[in-house]
């Protein structure tokens, strides 16, 4: 099976500030717990701060000398912390998602094309697109269960206000197919087949006449069994294939 993904540019140079970032954030974290440790476990807090009968100036030295070995060791394990979290999530921000579609269809044959995250002409996404014998098939992933209810013929996500409506992800499926019908044919007169599928864990939701509903380890298998389409000649097959390409790049 062959993977296309659109090409994402290579930023230089952002290595260096998150190995700078991590070094400043351990870095904190240490000189913070030296400084507790300065402060509470050795003699020194008691030296610094005056004794007898301090005059005013000395008291208000004294309240600085303790506000300091309160707060500074806090403030640094903090500060710390707080850059290296910024610096996790960059990195994972960096890191690709391999959706569950392409991580089940990892078996297909080579002469199945998996495209992912590809922008139509239109400007709009497809998530999945899998090219093959049988024409085409847009795939996308349910929402997750735990956040996600039906309302009737309305579907809800939990936010961090409640429930608000969401669009029918078998609908939204259905409209992605026809789009990449049409772009698949804009050029040419022969149709090609567009089908359309969704994926999750709760494969109980009803199917529609245009869109099936499959679980995970279901997907290779509808993938596979779905009918050569007369007329895909080679050619034909590798126009649509340029075509995704393009729209990668």
């Amino acid at each position: 099976m062959d993977v296309i993904a659109p090409s994402r540019p290579h930023t230089r140079g952002t290595l260096v500030p998150m190995m700078s970032g991590t070094v400043l954030g351990a870095l904190s974290i240490v000189g913070g717990l030296a400084l507790a440790y300065v402060a509470f476990a050795t003699p020194f807090l008691g030296l610094a701060l005056p004794s007898g009968r301090p005059d005013p100036i000395q008291i208000a030295f004294g309240i600085t000398i303790w506000a300091v070995a309160l707060v500074a060791p806090a403030g640094f394990v903090l500060a710390g912390a707080n850059r290296l979290a910024r610096n996790l999530a960059s990195a994972r921000g960096r890191t690709p998602r391999r959706s569950m579609a392409l991580k089940e269809l990892g078996s297909l044959p080579d002469d199945f094309t998996v495209a992912s995250g590809l922008t139509l002409a239109d400007g709009r996404g497809v998530s999945e697109l899998v090219i093959g014998p049988f024409g085409a098939a847009v795939i996308r992933e349910l929402p997750p269960a735990a956040i996600t209810r039906i309302q009737g013929d309305s579907w809800q996500v939990r936010g961090a206000r409640g429930w608000i409506s969401l669009e029918n992800p078998l609908e939204r499926a259905t409209r992605d197919a026809e789009r990449v019908r049409h772009w698949l044919t804009e050029d040419d007169d022969y149709l090609v087949k567009v089908y359309s599928a969704v994926v999750g864990p709760d494969a109980a939701i009803a199917r529609t006449a245009a869109c099936a509903v499959l679980a995970p380890d279901q997907l290779a298998a509808w993938i596979t069994a779905l009918p050569a389409q007369r007329g895909l000649t080679a050619g034909r097959h590798s126009r649509v294939l340029d075509l995704v390409r393009a729209a990668a790049r």
